[in-house]
């Protein structure tokens, strides 16, 4: 099982924002997965990957594709408190769920 979140390549995030920004989606995620799969990723070893999206609309295309496939997701906007204006969408998470499933969804992304 994996999780994979899709950090945005073309806002220019400082490696603490875009740090911060995953984590935010990884844990949106996660809050949203049943209890069931939860326990099976976390006794595997929560296996993440961070992976490029080219632009807002990308992230959109792939949530809507997680989603068709029944796998848990989040989009996350930035509250605008830094770098970026309120709203602005940075990163997605999708999964955790089964590596197959995960990569029907974003396996043609390069690693970030």
């Amino acid at each position: 099982m994996k999780q994979a979140i899709v950090a945005r390549t073309d806002l220019g995030m400082g490696r603490g924002k875009l740090a911060a920004q995953v984590a935010h989606a990884s844990l949106s995620a996660v809050e949203d997965t049943s209890a069931t799969v939860r326990k099976e990723w976390q006794g595997e070893g929560q296996t993440k990957v961070v992976l490029k999206g080219d632009g807002e609309r990308t992230l959109f295309e792939l949530a809507d594709r997680a989603e068709r496939e029944g796998l848990p997701h989040a989009v996350i906007r930035d509250a605008g408190r830094t770098q970026l204006d309120p709203g602005t969408v940075t990163a997605l998470a999708v999964g955790p769920g089964e590596d197959r499933v995960v990569d029907r969804v974003t396996g043609d992304l390069s690693l970030y």
